[in-house]
């Protein structure tokens, strides 16, 4: 195994996680800033405001693309895998 196969296998676990990752962060992140806007306008500074809709919002993101987060998981699986195979 050379030190240019170990790149390439930590740079597609990182772009793996990142893609996987991305629409429950996305979602998250949106929702956050929505209630932060709600708060800023309304003049409510309560902290646990944004926690439940934000927990919500990630349950109802990982129930859609659920089934392709773990079909890309087990695609990235199989590949690696296949490479040890190879070894």
């Amino acid at each position: 195994m050379t030190d240019v196969t170990v790149i390439t296998i930590m740079r597609e676990s990182l772009m793996t996680i990142l893609i996987v990752s991305a629409p429950m962060l996305g979602i998250g992140m949106f929702v956050g800033l929505i209630i932060s806007i709600f708060q800023t306008t309304t003049s409510i500074q309560e902290q646990t405001l944004t926690f439940v809709p934000k927990i919500v919002a990630i349950f109802v993101v990982l129930i859609v693309f659920g089934s392709w987060m773990i079909r890309s998981l087990v695609n990235y699986t199989n590949h690696i895998f296949s490479m040890i195979e190879k070894l």
